[in-house]
């Protein structure tokens, strides 16, 4: 059964630091891009960041600009595990952040979300003082 599980998600202040991670089962990672959302209320889903599959020779990395310098995506293949580092955290940076895998590479401008299937339930992330 295919699932992805995030976790790390938590309250903290403006300028600090959180590390989420995306926990995969049920298939195996290295075929798959997997990105991170996020969408806080009222708002429409972002893409936040986007790291490609690696057991080709395509594909990149992406951030939005909204994150880019702050915010850091890597991914540990042997422990089926996709990180996001996210530092000097701000405000706006309040959402439900959630990962979702695709069988696409990331481009330049990231991964639309109809191109991700199997998404994980979230976590929360809020920032404020």
């Amino acid at each position: 059964q295919v699932q992805l599980v995030e976790s790390g998600g938590g309250l903290v202040q403006p300028g600090g630091s959180l590390r989420l991670s995306c926990a995969a089962s049920g298939f195996t990672l290295d075929r798959y891009t997997i990105g991170w959302f996020r969408q806080a209320p009222g708002k429409e889903r972002e893409g936040v960041a986007c790291s490609s599959r690696t057991d080709g020779s395509g594909g990149s990395i992406y951030y939005a600009d909204s994150v880019k310098g702050r915010f850091t995506i890597s991914r540990d293949n042997a422990y089926d595990t996709v990180y996001l580092q996210m530092n000097s955290l701000k405000p706006e940076d309040t959402a439900v952040y959630s990962c979702a895998r695709s069988l696409y590479y990331c481009s330049n401008s990231g991964l639309p979300p109809a191109d991700y299937t199997s998404w994980g339930q979230g976590t929360q992330v809020t920032v404020s003082s």
